[in-house]
């Protein structure tokens, strides 16, 4: 049976993105539709009848668009795409039918998985069907919203902008990002015309992304083979002429692309001779005990052989690929610089900004890197994990009841590490009242970094895990108890009782204290929330239960609006921009927080 086919301009400025600059005309058959640009366009809308199909299908695309986008429509959705892990992910509802007809995929997919109905629709896992790439929620409802509409969106500006004001937000890497799962997907849909169009903008923005950015792209074409050859083939151009090592090229790209790569470089004569670029058989050892997460190897490696860690880079290496567990046993062995450049001019910092990684960071920052380095190209760390991180990632809402992103909590930390060393003190009035007083002291440390936990659990793991807190022993009123005589003592008891600190406590007060430290230093915002909870007389409040007097349910709601406030003054006092984050959830109770701050009275 002939399919129907059917081609019109569409004239709709308002729905197309900036880098389309021609009416766009589509055409649509059984299993697949085309987008193709053309000047005659306008010319053919000009015709009376022209014009009349013109609207006809504007408003078709209107119609079929509402089905998609409203939520008025959502009891006719027979179908459900999930995206992320289940449970914590996010779903479509989509109409078997529409898809059915403009992707094969999708309606092989739903012949092999049967009927549905909007009282038990067919549940597709989107990880399913993009194996071997991921591909977001907001790059899938563009995909969708063109099968639906035959229209491509606008760049959604909160997930293709990041939060560096200065970026004009054509090339960053969440623009980058988007744009490669959106070419992805649609590759996996078979949807020829989307293919094309991402194709071409993609190699129209080609010389303004970064290089490090460059194997995302080149990894995406690769993997849509055929008919990408003309973006591949750039990307591998680029990235033969670059300064990409061998080792992130390894660790980036498929083989088979890395022996193109470093072929081709032999045959212009580019090869350079840095051991990062073709390390030598020891770098390579010492990398591989860091795969390995053997640090004890390392140090035995560097006995046998005439190579420093500097030599092989081997702090860059664990900052980019290894546990950050792993960078703080090299940090601690001494035997690194840790503000060493690699032969591309990237301080460990640098790549540590790249990695995203919070607890990296603080241990970077802790051991003396400093934030004010440059790259050859004049960017800060701080620069750098601005432009890799989203907005909407960074302005995520503390309403939402989520813990801080890594991305948006490192920017943070490098924010703070940019401004003055902070003041010498008792963290606050509370500890300072403890004094010498050890069996106090520690109560308050332990309650104190509880808090923390519950009001800032990212920001209290990341400084909990520099600390070391984890290899000591929690200290609670059950502590002092003489459990081998099964007495049970009062508070009372405890208070008047001898206590006589052990090396355990030494340890564990040394750890929690460390922990406080770095909280003041990299979240002084978080602390001096925390002080003010601390210093006020919470006592009923941490028995906040389920028979609750008013007066505690308005304290109660006094402080969520501290907590909601604190960040947001830090943006103020910094003056970098109308942009304000929040550290953390504030809509968790304060249920037994602070269960031994009796004791502190």
């Amino acid at each position: 049976m002939p399919a129907r086919r059917w081609t019109a301009a569409v004239q709709r400025r308002d729905m197309e993105p900036s880098y389309l600059t021609a009416a766009t005309a589509f055409s649509a058959s059984d299993n697949s539709s085309s987008v193709h640009f053309s000047g005659d366009a306008a010319a053919a809308a000009a015709a009376p009848d022209s014009v009349a199909e013109v609207e006809g299908l504007r408003r078709l695309s209107d119609h079929l668009g509402s089905a998609f986008q409203s939520p008025d429509f959502e009891f006719l959705a027979d179908a459900r795409i999930a995206v992320g892990s289940s449970g914590d992910g996010r779903e479509v509802a989509v109409h078997r039918c529409v898809l059915s007809s403009r992707s094969i995929i999708f309606r092989e997919e739903f012949a092999r998985r049967g009927r549905g109905t909007a009282a038990a629709p067919v549940r597709v896992e989107l990880k399913e069907l993009v194996k071997d790439f991921e591909v977001g929620y907001d790059a899938l409802v563009a995909v969708l919203g063109y099968l639906y509409t035959g229209r491509v969106a606008p760049l959604p500006k909160a997930v293709c902008a990041c939060v560096d004001e200065d970026c004009r937000h054509e090339a960053c890497r969440p623009a980058v990002d988007f744009m490669a799962e959106v070419f992805y997907a649609s590759s996996v849909f078979q949807i020829a015309e989307l293919v094309s169009l991402f194709q071409r903008h993609l190699l129209g923005i080609l010389d303004k992304v970064a290089i490090d950015d460059v194997p995302v792209i080149l990894s995406v074409a690769k993997l849509c083979d055929s008919s990408c050859a003309n973006l591949l083939n750039r990307c591998i151009d680029i990235v033969v002429k670059s300064n990409l090592d061998t080792i992130t090229l390894e660790k980036k790209l498929p083989p088979d692309i890395v022996k193109q790569i470093m072929d081709l470089r032999l045959n212009i004569g580019i090869v350079r001779s840095e051991s990062s670029s073709f390390p030598d058989k020891h770098v390579k050892r010492i990398h591989r005990a860091l795969d390995s997460d053997d640090v004890d190897l390392v140090r035995m490696l560097l006995k046998e052989g005439n190579t420093t860690l500097d030599d092989a880079c081997a702090l860059h290496y664990a900052v980019a690929f290894c546990d950050s567990k792993i960078t703080a046993e090299l940090l601690d062995l001494a035997l690194a610089d840790v503000n060493h450049r690699d032969f591309r001019g990237y301080t460990v910092l640098h790549i540590a900004a790249m990695r995203k990684e919070p607890k990296i960071i603080v241990s970077l920052l802790t051991k003396g890197a400093r934030p004010s380095d440059l790259t050859l190209d004049g960017r800060k760390a701080l620069q750098i994990a601005k432009r890799l991180t989203k907005s909407v990632e960074y302005l995520r809402s503390i309403e939402e009841g989520e813990a801080s992103p890594k991305s948006r909590l490192c920017i943070e930390i490098l924010e703070q590490a940019e401004r003055r060393d902070p003041q010498v003190g008792e963290a606050s009035v509370s500890l300072a009242m403890a004094g010498d007083d050890l069996r106090g002291r520690l109560l308050y440390l332990e309650n104190r970094v509880a808090l923390a936990r519950l009001l800032f659990p990212m920001e209290a793991r990341v400084a909990m895990d520099i600390a070391q807190v984890e290899g000591t022993s929690e200290f609670t009123l059950g502590s002092t108890s003489n459990h081998a005589t099964g007495n049970q003592r009062t508070a009372m008891d405890l208070n008047e009782a001898p206590f006589k600190i052990k090396e355990e406590h030494l340890a564990r007060m040394r750890a929690l204290s460390r922990t406080v430290e770095l909280g003041k230093r990299f979240f002084p915002r978080c602390s001096e929330v925390i002080n003010k909870i601390m210093d006020d007389d919470l006592t009923e409040i941490t028995g906040f239960g389920h028979h609750t007097s008013e007066e505690k349910r308005r304290r109660f709601q006094e402080l969520q609006e501290v907590l909601s406030k604190a960040f947001s003054q830090d943006k103020e006092e910094f003056n970098r921009s109308a942009l304000s984050a929040s550290s953390s959830s504030s809509s968790t109770s304060i249920d037994r927080v602070c269960p031994n701050k009796k004791m502190m009275r």
